[in-house]
């Protein structure tokens, strides 16, 4: 296939993918500013990304400005935006939108790809003004998304602006700043303005990175002619959503999850997991009114009955059954990523049977009650079998358990009695399944651990692939002869590579780049730039040592995190935040 063939045959998937759409916008670019929103993975996910349209319609809003989507490209074809086939040159404004690690080698390829230098500082000095490629200029690549908050120093190489927070307080602002310094503006004086002027504007390229003489990071501040910017970046949060909690805008079969209405429940989770990094980075845990997320599902469009909850794991019983009461009136069905255990009532019950779903998540994480005291689940072996037995009586025909291996103090009791653990509940869903005439399936979805930034487990090694591996092949050998059980596995050494992009540096960031123009592994670019994996992931942290990621004011403090992962290591567990009184953590 020739390049023009190819190029055709993107365009041709995005006429498909517009015409299957409902609620996307068009509109024309003569006297409009041109944004290029870009999700750096297949169009299904993107498309499945709530953040993500929400920053779509936000931008939108402002008839000034024209924003159009792009996404990583089938193999063979050029990143083309979706609504007009634009190539990035044409876009003097790119907002990637970053949800994972994996997608850091997706945003250099696009750049890379598009002709578009892919290191910030090759972009500032071909042009002093943020200008499209395709007008003789460089554009201005502006990052946002939950991975960025967590960890934006693997991306600070590539990234002009980084918008460290939630889109509804900031996005206003932030254009209010960049919409006039296009093709005007020298590019670094616009960002040393938007950084001191801004909570939660990060300019990485005007800060200093330290480190000793062993490669060990000592610190990261603003450059001396750049005095006036903040010491670190404080992330910036909605406190409401006011009238209407967000909610999908655009509907497609082509999605993941296709044709479902999205609507979030609330932001954060007081439960206080400690591996989880959402938990924290997300804090105060903020629920919406029921009558706000009501409001969000009567925005739906007319004959859209498939209805996505983000946030059952948090939710408030009553506010679930307020909820399900509604939905049960209005005939909807209700899809959910994962259920808590122990919020199940008898309303949500009832929603669940009357909805027709065939398959529903429950996340033990811990094998082990002694393990879930370790991470500080808060739910116990018995709610997981009351939990499955409840489901399958309700016509669930698969179940899933999501589990953790190599957790911090995980030992071999523990996986034994992760196996106990699945003995009963598949006894228990397969005798609600005789009664009911049908049995069900129980799939087991086995994660390796990734000590993540933010959380507790910020300070604790990984465990070593070849400990993670023996520990799969264990709990294979004991389970995978069993019938009606099926097991999905992480494979220890792709969950290596995120634990070092998770908790990487800047270096990381040349690696990845290294990786991509010389076409090689991931381990043969870090040997090629001298930078040792181990460093990042293998390593016991102590209390006081810089971390990368610190450079972001989470509003968390570092003792608190510390004194969890002790307790951690005790067997200890912490009640849930209660945002009226208590002040743990520092956020509040």
């Amino acid at each position: 296939m020739g390049r023009k063939s190819r190029l055709t045959a993107g365009v041709g998937g995005n006429r498909e993918q517009l015409f299957h759409e409902k609620g996307g916008i068009k509109k024309k670019w003569k006297n409009r500013v041109p944004i290029a929103l870009i999700y750096p993975n297949k169009y299904a996910l993107g498309m499945s990304n709530l953040g993500f349209q929400l920053v779509y319609q936000l931008l939108n809003r402002d008839d000034s400005i024209v924003a159009e989507r792009i996404f990583l490209p089938e193999s063979g074809t050029k990143p083309v935006s979706l609504e007009s086939g634009r190539p990035l040159a044409d876009f003097p404004l790119l907002f990637f939108s970053v949800s994972f690690e994996q997608d850091y080698q997706h945003m250099i390829m696009l750049l890379e790809m598009s002709g578009i230098p892919s290191l910030a500082l090759k972009r500032t000095e071909k042009s002093q003004v943020v200008t499209a490629v395709a007008a003789g200029g460089q554009p201005l690549v502006v990052a946002g998304g939950v991975a960025t908050f967590m960890n934006p120093e693997p991306l600070a190489p590539f990234v002009d602006l980084f918008i460290i927070g939630e889109a509804e307080p900031i996005l206003d602002s932030a254009m209010a700043f960049l919409l006039p310094g296009i093709g005007g503006k020298n590019k670094v004086k616009l960002l040393e303005e938007i950084g001191t002027n801004l909570p939660g504007c990060y300019a990485p390229g005007l800060y200093e990175v330290a480190y000793a003489p062993d490669g060990a990071l000592l610190s990261t501040t603003p450059k001396e002619e750049y005095a006036t910017l903040p010491q670190r970046i404080k992330k910036v949060i909605m406190d409401s959503p006011g009238n209407v909690a967000a909610h999908s805008h655009i509907l497609t079969p082509l999605a993941e999850f296709s044709d479902l209405y999205m609507t979030e429940l609330g932001r954060g989770c007081s439960r206080g997991c400690r591996f989880c990094a959402a938990g924290f980075i997300y804090r105060p845990p903020r629920l919406w009114k029921a009558q706000s997320i009501i409001n969000a599902l009567d925005s739906r469009p007319h004959n859209t009955s498939r209805v996505g909850l983000l946030g059952m794991e948090m939710a408030r019983s009553e506010d679930v059954a307020l909820i399900a009461d509604y939905l049960s009136n209005q005939s909807c069905s209700l899809s959910f990523s994962s259920l808590r255990a122990d919020i199940i009532n008898s309303s949500l019950v009832e929603l669940l049977g009357s909805s027709k779903l065939k398959s529903a998540a429950i996340a033990p994480d811990g094998g082990s009650e002694r393990l879930r005291l370790v991470i500080n689940k808060g739910i116990t072996e018995n709610d997981v079998l009351a939990a499955a037995e409840i489901l399958v009586k309700k016509g669930i025909q698969n179940l899933k358990l999501y589990f953790m291996i190599g957790l911090p103090t995980e030992s071999q009791s523990d996986l034994d009695e992760m196996v106990d653990l699945i003995m009963k509940v598949k006894n228990k869903i397969l005798t609600a399944g005789r009664a009911r005439g049908r049995l069900s399936t129980l799939t087991l979805s086995i994660n390796c651990f990734i000590p993540k930034p933010w959380t507790p487990f910020q300070f604790h090694p990984m465990e070593k692939v070849s400990l993670l591996k023996q520990k799969l092949k264990f709990l294979r050998k004991k389970i995978a002869a069993e019938p009606n059980i099926r097991i999905k596995t992480e494979s220890p050494e792709k969950a290596f590579f995120q634990a070092v992009l998770s908790r990487g540096d800047r270096r990381v960031g040349h690696a990845l780049l290294s990786m991509l123009l010389n076409n090689c592994t991931w381990k043969q670019a870090f040997a090629k730039e001298n930078i040792n994996p181990d460093y990042y992931t293998l390593r016991q942290r102590d209390a006081t040592e810089p971390l990368p990621w610190e450079i972001i004011d989470h509003g968390i403090e570092r003792q608190y995190l510390w004194s969890e992962y002790q307790k951690a290591l005790r067997g200890k567990t912490t009640v849930p935040c209660d945002t009226s009184h208590c002040k743990r953590c520092g956020v509040c």
